[in-house]
């Protein structure tokens, strides 16, 4: 692909699926600066879809995407992509009941919102709850996601339209020419980041063996992640002022695995959850620890944490973990994503900050990111006006 239609930067969930649905209808060439995919947020994330989880853009984002991942499923010849889950909100203390008032009140009507259960309910469905740590709690029907599966889903959907996928190709510079844009790439060092500078390359755009490649675009879409402002910046475009934030995941060792029961854990308060994995238990302390763009690691002290929050709220026996790890998740100020492009900087479009929801939301969210990007109608299932996600929102 020699002059592609649309460059996207960013391999991750964001960039695949968008790159995906553009590529129905333009030649699109995506790029990661690591050698595989997804290798950041998307390969560290719960994988679950939790209607009535996160802000309002978000929560209609995730009820959106629930009927698209079945359609994605079939039309990407790929397995099942959505199991089944229970998913319980519950509250262990006074802080803990108010949350869990406030999140009833502010999602009451809406499709698939909390029901209010009682204790005895909310231990039936999570046996590893004691019950006299358990004030109150509600209940909504959610799935795990097999987020490798819609991943490779995407990327062998954009082979299929015509797409191509290039990784270990960093952004090294992106610069203005005319209507469009010069897109630099090559392999990163360790250090390099999506801003590395570029120390060599044919102005005519030949390539450079083994060194860079410039393409030539129309349209370039910053799906990058923690590193979208980065990115931005390197195009000479302004900035989202996107905070990354480490959510730190472990997977404990359970004595009693015979108490886990099937259905995931989330303290209304935002404290912990945790969710069966076979024999183990998935727990993280919610934590949002301030992090630069990079190679996320979890925090032992956090491992900690989750281990006591958990264990006082079931007596598992819970001392020790298989294994942690952390991801970073990237917000807007406002905790919405944000779709589109800046007033004056044409050609040049974001799709970033999903913050914890990029899994869940990214079927409706990619569709109305490429319609948005085209200058398209936003499609009838996702209800949401795209001035609600434009960089320029007030």
């Amino acid at each position: 692909m020699n002059a592609p239609d649309v460059v996207v930067i960013g391999g991750g969930i964001a960039g695949a699926s968008v790159a995906y649905e553009l590529a129905a209808d333009r030649s699109v060439l995506l790029l990661e600066a690591e050698a595989e995919p997804g290798r950041h947020a998307t390969g560290r994330s719960a994988a679950t879809w939790i209607p009535g989880h996160g802000g309002a853009v978000l929560r209609a984002l995730t009820a959106a995407s629930g009927p698209r991942f079945a359609a994605l499923a079939a039309d990407l010849d790929a397995p099942p992509l959505l199991r089944p889950l229970d998913v319980l909100w519950t509250a262990h203390d006074e802080a803990g009941e108010r949350a869990l008032a406030a999140l009833l009140a502010e999602r009451a009507g809406e499709p698939d919102a909390p029901e209010a259960i009682t204790v005895a309910q909310a231990c039936a469905l999570s046996p590893a709850l004691l019950p006299g740590r358990l004030r109150a709690a509600a209940r909504t029907s959610g799935a795990a996601v097999d987020t490798d599966a819609l991943h490779r889903a995407y990327l062998r959907g954009l082979r299929v339209r015509g797409g191509e996928l290039a990784t270990r190709a960093a952004a090294l510079a992106i610069i203005r020419d005319g209507a469009g844009w010069r897109v630099t790439l090559g392999p990163p060092t360790p250090a390099s980041g999506p801003s590395w500078p570029v120390e060599s390359a044919d102005p005519a755009g030949a390539p450079v063996p083994g060194v860079h490649r410039i393409v030539t675009t129309g349209l370039v879409v910053d799906a990058a992640g923690a590193w979208a402002d980065a990115v931005a910046a390197l195009a000479g475009v302004p900035t989202l002022g996107l905070r990354a934030l480490r959510r730190t995941i472990a997977l404990a060792r359970v004595p009693e695995p015979g108490r886990l029961g099937t259905a995931m854990v989330c303290e209304a308060g935002e404290q912990f959850y945790f969710k069966p994995e076979g024999d183990d238990l998935l727990i993280s302390p919610a934590d949002e620890t301030p992090a630069e763009p990079g190679d996320a690691r979890p925090d032992p002290l956090d491992v900690a944490l989750a281990l006591e929050r958990v264990e006082e709220v079931t007596g598992l026996g819970l001392r020790s973990v298989r294994t942690a790890w952390a991801g970073l998740r990237t917000f807007a100020p406002d905790r919405a994503p944000v779709v589109g492009s800046w007033p004056g900087h044409p050609g040049f479009a974001f799709v970033a900050g999903q913050g914890g929801s990029g899994i869940e939301t990214s079927p409706a969210l990619a569709a109305l990111a490429a319609a948005v990007i085209t200058g398209k109608p936003p499609p009838t299932d996702v209800p949401l006006d795209p001035a609600r996600l434009a960089p320029d929102r007030r």
